[in-house]
């Protein structure tokens, strides 16, 4: 599959975006650079692209690979959103939803044929009309927000009375601090999975480059919360474009404080407000998760799956589920 790296990266995006920022970018994430898919897909992803009069008015990332017997375009690894980017028009109500559902049609048009497609649109694409009129299948996903706008007196507020209270015993007893290196914290967090028995899931060395070229363009951030004798018990990354930080790793060893996570995550959140992002935490995929993040007092925002499967597909996988215990199958809300 060919890479296509006709745009430049944009390196550095803490600040928030400069003005007059084209409101054609308005759903282009992080997670849609070039550079971030070369990493994630180890070079394999294509581009959809609509032109008119020489000029971009539609693109679409997709990745295609094999599993088994099948055909899949799926997210890749830590690659939380993708979808279509489509500059607006000016005009009627109607005139802007007929560009865009025409361009959606066109960017579909170009997907490839296979046996599994799926993609959750960023949250900032409100419908996923063209998709389902094309016979994909539409499913509600959710993730938490903190909007830009909010102060951080508001934002601790808004924030559970246990939260807070976690936060501050946390506090008192953890230092907040950058990891000094990529390196430093991933040999961390693969020492974390090592002592739980687990793996990593989303492929060591694929977690490995795009950690350290998040870091090296300034599009992220490892924090570390640190004992008085300055080890380090936990440690979240943050990653951000023009519009939002998002929440996209943690790790803690066994015998953290059971607020070092939240304490993370509140500074986390005082950064993204200081430089006027959305704080996104970045879905949930268990009961579990749901409860803790929405202690944080943050907005709960859907964000829309779209989903393709070919017939033989769809029926190994209804088998495959019926054959499933009941006991095995986990709620997963979202990716």
């Amino acid at each position: 599959m060919t890479t296509v790296r006709d745009r430049a990266p944009r390196d550095g995006v803490l600040p928030a975006a400069p003005a007059g920022a084209a409101p054609a970018r308005a759903a282009h994430s992080l997670f849609h650079e070039p550079w971030w898919l070369d990493i994630a897909t180890q070079g394999n992803w294509a581009l959809a692209t609509v032109r008119h009069n020489h000029e971009v008015i539609g693109e679409m990332p997709y990745t295609l690979t094999r599993k088994h017997l099948w055909r899949v375009s799926h997210l890749p690894p830590l690659t939380r959103t993708l979808g279509p980017v489509i500059p607006a028009v000016t005009g009627s109500a109607s005139r802007q939803t007929r560009h865009r559902l025409d361009v959606t049609g066109q960017l579909i048009d170009q997907l490839p044929h296979c046996d599994s497609f799926f993609q959750v649109l960023d949250p900032r694409i409100g419908d996923a009309l063209a998709f389902a009129l094309r016979g994909f299948t539409v499913s509600a996903r959710y993730t938490f927000r903190i909007g830009a706008q909010a102060s951080a007196e508001e934002a601790w507020t808004r924030l559970d009375s246990k939260t807070r209270n976690v936060i501050r015993s946390a506090s008192r007893e953890l230092t907040i601090a950058p990891v000094a290196t990529p390196r430093e914290f991933l040999s961390f967090y693969e020492a974390n999975l090592a002592a739980r028995s687990r793996t990593n899931a989303y492929g060591a060395g694929v977690m490995r480059q795009l950690v350290n070229a998040f870091v090296e363009r300034g599009a992220g951030t490892l924090l570390g919360a640190y004992t008085d004798g300055a080890r380090l018990v936990a440690a979240i990354g943050l990653v951000w474009d023009q519009q939002a930080m998002y929440y996209l790793l943690s790790t803690r060893v066994q015998d953290a404080h059971c607020g070092s996570i939240s304490l993370l995550l509140w500074n986390g959140i005082l950064r993204a407000l200081e430089h006027k992002l959305t704080f996104d935490f970045d879905g949930f995929s268990s009961p579990a998760t749901f409860s803790f993040l929405n202690g944080f007092g943050a907005t709960l925002t859907q964000r829309l799956g779209i989903e393709r499967l070919s017939t033989f597909y769809l029926l190994t996988r209804t088998l495959k589920r019926r054959l499933t215990p009941a006991s095995e199958v986990v709620f997963v809300p979202t990716l």
